[in-house]
């Protein structure tokens, strides 16, 4: 809509989680140091948590899109399985054939036996699931087993988790103890600072064509940081917002108006209080002080040499 008016290739914001965006804030990027490097050394099961909107598929996508050729990914985005359909979803995922009516014991055998075959070929196989806390709990020790397959040297198979934080308290149950025990790498995501906004917006801006001064003017990117609390998917659903108010009024940059009205028609961003210390305002008051500054000094002159 807005893309010719700004010069723009594509949608810099969309929400659709795109490896080519990746933003390499520092706690993103060593996330993803923290996995590779994991998934390297051969550990069997490794947490990544966040809240909702942090960049958690984003990142699992810029993960399997990293690994090398050695890897092999198999990937759940919908965990919501019983513990048969998520053995059967993995089998799918490493091309194996299931044939109808095969029971757990066999499925088992035989996901064993490809994982066997395809160490012996030099590949190491990674099961990556999106929204984990979404497991059931049967489901989750079914995982559990899984990460126990092994040879005498190594992991069969390792496994790296993406969830919300639900899952950590899922996973301090009594019931829960073992899978635990098995995680042998997590890193907590954490949201975007003040710096690491403005960062994001001219990345993904550039990324999408844009060329020249800022879009968005520094007014405009501290409300953004403020309505979104540096959460990713809020700051892309108010920079696009914001870019259709400006497209809107024929604006050529996105200024504070822009995005209040944006962070009024976004239902989870942190409301933005008025205030007479921002905008234009602000700057009427500090110059009528400074003109009474300079009157004040002016008439003390005029006493002192009277």
């Amino acid at each position: 809509m807005y893309q010719e008016h700004f010069k723009l290739r594509e949608a810099p914001f969309s929400l659709t989680p795109d490896p080519g965006f990746f933003f390499n804030f520092i706690g993103h990027q060593q996330a993803l140091n923290v996995l590779l490097v994991a998934l390297q050394s051969g550990e069997g099961l490794i947490k990544i948590t966040g809240e909702v909107g942090t960049g958690k598929t984003l990142l699992c996508r810029k993960l399997l899109a990293a690994l090398e050729k050695e890897f092999q990914a198999a990937y759940l985005p919908n965990p919501l399985l019983t513990p048969y359909e998520l053995y059967q979803a993995l089998a799918e995922e490493l091309n194996l054939d299931v044939p109808h009516g095969l029971n757990m014991h066999d499925l088992v055998k035989r996901i064993t036996s490809h994982l066997v075959a395809l160490q012996r070929s030099g590949r190491k196989v990674v099961l990556c699931i999106d929204e984990a806390q979404a497991m059931p709990r049967v489901s989750l020790e079914a995982l559990r087993l899984l990460s126990n397959l092994e040879t005498e040297k190594r992991k069969l198979l390792q496994i790296v988790v993406f969830a919300q934080p639900e899952l950590n308290s899922m996973l301090e149950s009594n019931d829960l103890r073992q899978l635990r025990q098995r995680i042998t790498f997590s890193y907590d995501l954490p949201p975007l600072d003040r710096a690491a906004v403005t960062g994001y917006v001219n990345h993904r801006l550039k990324v999408a064509g844009h060329e020249g001064a800022g879009l968005f003017r520094d007014g405009a990117l501290d409300a953004i940081f403020r309505a979104s609390r540096g959460i990713p998917r809020l700051v892309n659903i108010l920079c696009h917002k914001a870019l259709m108010v400006a497209y809107g009024q024929g604006a050529s940059v996105v200024d504070l108006p822009e995005v209040r009205a944006a962070s009024k028609d976004t239902e989870d961003a942190t409301p933005l209080q008025s205030s007479v210390l921002t905008g234009k305002p602000f700057y009427f008051i500090i110059g009528m002080i400074t003109l009474l500054e300079i009157a004040l000094v002016v008439y003390l002159l005029r006493n002192l040499l009277s």
